[in-house]
């Protein structure tokens, strides 16, 4: 293993954590455009003790509202604009992983000239990386995306149905506040999502990484089997702190870094199909997910089904034959969609009324934007057209 491992975000974490946003936006600017969703934040008294807090502190606040489920480009320009004209020094994100997204590239947007899109990888030969950004403060109120504490972000753009991501240090948020108070009234639906999202984020890792990582493989399964215990407590009981507060640090260590250090990972092929996927229909990111993991792990078990046989020794327990045995491998893959199901992920895409007319679109898009020397899906195996088309098939 060759790696290096850096994450500047200054981290607070346990309930009551808010009230600390003036103090820690204060360090960091005068003029905050706060930017949020679609309006559950102010429906339940977040936003309001977000604004006393920053007043209280002295910062000023624009509001930048409205930003979608998948935030869009036009909404990134809007925010910038804004950010600009109102002279704001710093950004605030208070939202889930989509208004943290946002948040991220109108930050580095409001340095840059020209057109945002060009800085999300969507085939182009060289993407403009941004080098600097305005400092970022995340509050997220769901557990899902990590993107409190990670430098990426993914954007759709609406007007050629494009879904895709940038990363850049510079996007790092100078402070991430978790505070699992903020995640009770999320519903049943969300949390069972932000679930797939997080567990999904580690199996990315680990079953597309380099052999021999047994402590990262470790954290991975450990990261999982806790967010399988607290998932049902969270989604039975919303005011469950502490479930809410397990899946909460589960979501953040999915995708800091930490766990994928050192892993030798060449790719998400899941979160790449499943980004031309919901450009196209507008679904939910994780809903999305939980039907194409299960699939891709069965297309990539048949192929090499050693890390799949210890995925299903290790987290559920099953008695596997030796590392190939596929029966063991497929058996614990149909132990994970059953789990994904009984918290009520959809699994099928015929579930959210998606038929298999535009298969093959999807696939040819999915490779336009993200493919290797070869012209292939970096995952282990690499995937070819035809062999997105067939796990796409699969999950119909």
């Amino acid at each position: 293993m060759q790696f290096e491992y850096q994450n500047p975000t200054h981290l607070i974490f346990g309930a009551g954590s808010l009230a600390r946003l003036g103090e820690m936006a204060a360090a960091h600017g005068k003029r905050a455009l706060l930017v949020t969703g679609g309006g559950s934040v102010k429906r339940n008294g977040t936003f309001d003790r977000a604004l006393s807090s920053l007043a209280d502190a002295g910062v000023a606040v624009s509001v930048c509202d409205g930003v979608e489920p998948n935030p869009r480009l036009a909404t990134v320009k809007r925010g910038a604009a804004l950010a600009r004209e109102q002279d704001c020094d710093l950004v605030i994100a208070l939202g889930g992983g989509s208004v943290m997204d946002a948040a991220k590239v109108m930050a580095a947007a409001v340095f840059y000239e020209g057109d945002p899109w060009d800085m999300i990888y969507h085939g182009q030969p060289e993407p403009y990386v941004p080098t600097r950004a305005l400092p970022l403060v995340t509050v997220p109120t769901l557990a899902a995306t990590g993107s409190e504490m990670n430098c990426g972000a993914v954007i759709t753009n609406e007007g050629t149905t494009e879904k895709s991501f940038v990363q850049a240090a510079c996007m790092y948020p100078k402070v991430a506040l978790l505070d699992p108070e903020l995640t009770t009234s999320v519903p049943k639906d969300q949390t069972a999502y932000g679930v797939c999202d997080l567990i999904t984020h580690i199996t990315e890792g680990y079953f597309n990484g380099a052999g021999n990582t047994p402590i990262q493989d470790r954290f991975a399964e450990g990261v999982i089997l806790t967010a399988m215990e607290y998932a049902p407590k969270a989604i039975a009981n919303g005011n469950d702190l502490d479930a809410r507060s397990q899946i909460q640090w589960a979501a953040t260590v999915a995708l800091n870094g930490w766990i994928q250090s050192g892993s030798g990972s060449v790719g998400f092929p899941v979160h790449m199909i499943e980004h031309t996927v919901s450009a196209y229909h507008d679904i939910a990111h994780a809903a999305g997910l939980a039907i194409l993991n299960p699939a891709w792990m069965r297309f990539a078990a048949r192929r090499n089904p050693a890390k799949f046989v210890q995925f299903a020794e290790r987290l559920f327990g099953l008695p596997g034959k030796g590392s190939d045995d596929l029966e063991c491998a497929l058996a614990g893959i149909d132990r994970f969609e059953a789990f994904l199901k009984a918290i009520g992920c959809p699994t099928r895409f015929s579930d959210l009324g998606i038929d298999g007319s535009l298969v093959e679109t999807y696939a040819r898009e999915t490779l336009r934007i993200m493919h290797d020397e070869n012209g292939q899906l970096p995952a282990i195996p690499p995937l070819s057209e035809a062999d997105i088309v067939e796990v796409l098939r699969a999950a119909l």
